[in-house]
């Protein structure tokens, strides 16, 4: 996809792969929809990229937001990307969990993407070429013990991404998975980082991830899964989950005993 004057909608474009995301396609002469909460995170971002850009400033998870988003878009001129990077993450075991934060993660990471691209498919429709990029993660494919939720709402995503770039494969839209592995990101609590150093899990950079995510654009591909061994896992889960299935639980007391911290 030529990225050149494309006009994309980014969500969660004040987060640390977001911002990397944003940096890379404006270097790539993109015009950006800059969505997020945070409007002191925004503005400043939007002003050190090439280029000129718009600042969103919406809750994807209210009807207000996503309606205010969707009146952006049409002031525009319509979009030709969408690029859904806005989530959350708690860690935690399930039965830990408050029902607000797993009402907020699935809302977040799974319903307002869709509710997103219900609304927009219409206006994307309307181009010569169009594409949706859904960023999910390796916990998308692996359930994991302490992200149970995060798992559900990603797995979901995986799911919905799946099944929409079926329903859409002749049109001219193309649909996009990228799943991460862990990312050196606020997203991650002092707890997460900690886990990962015990667990020897190799943590990549958002301006890597926000790279494989161009790369991804302009590949014949529809799906990325980045990161090794996590790709490797991805794939024995889901020819022998038992396998994997007894590694993780070998690790449950290192794992429960930093969702604790």
């Amino acid at each position: 996809m030529d990225l050149y004057n494309c006009t994309i909608l980014l969500t969660g474009a004040s987060g640390g792969i977001g911002a990397a995301v944003a940096q890379g396609l404006s270097l790539k002469g993109a015009k950006l929809l800059l969505v997020g909460r945070n409007e002191q995170i925004l503005k400043p971002l939007a002003q050190q990229l090439e280029g000129e850009h718009q600042v969103v400033v919406a809750d994807i998870n209210t009807p207000e937001g996503r309606e205010h988003i969707i009146e952006q878009c049409n002031r525009c001129g319509g979009i030709d990307l969408i690029i859904n990077l806005a989530g959350i993450l708690e860690f935690k075991f399930f039965d830990q969990q408050s029902e607000k934060s797993i009402e907020q993660t699935l809302s977040t990471n799974l319903l307002a993407p869709m509710l997103l691209c219900n609304k927009l498919i219409p206006l994307l429709k309307q181009k010569k070429e169009a594409a949706i990029v859904n960023v999910g993660s390796t916990f998308g494919s692996i359930g994991h013990p302490g992200f149970t939720t995060y798992c559900a709402s990603k797995f979901g995503l995986r799911g919905f991404t799946e099944a929409l770039g079926r329903e859409l494969a002749d049109t001219k839209i193309k649909v996009f998975y990228l799943a991460p592995r862990a990312t050196a990101t606020s997203l991650n609590s002092n707890a997460i980082t900690a886990l990962n150093e015990a667990l020897g899990n190799k943590v990549d950079s958002p301006e890597w991830v926000a790279n494989e995510l161009i790369s991804l654009l302009g590949s014949n591909k529809n799906q990325r899964y980045l990161g090794w061994p996590e790709k490797l896992f991805v794939r024995l889960n889901a020819l022998f989950p038992r396998l994997v299935h007894s590694a993780l639980v070998k690790k449950i007391p290192i794992i429960r005993k930093f969702s604790e911290q």
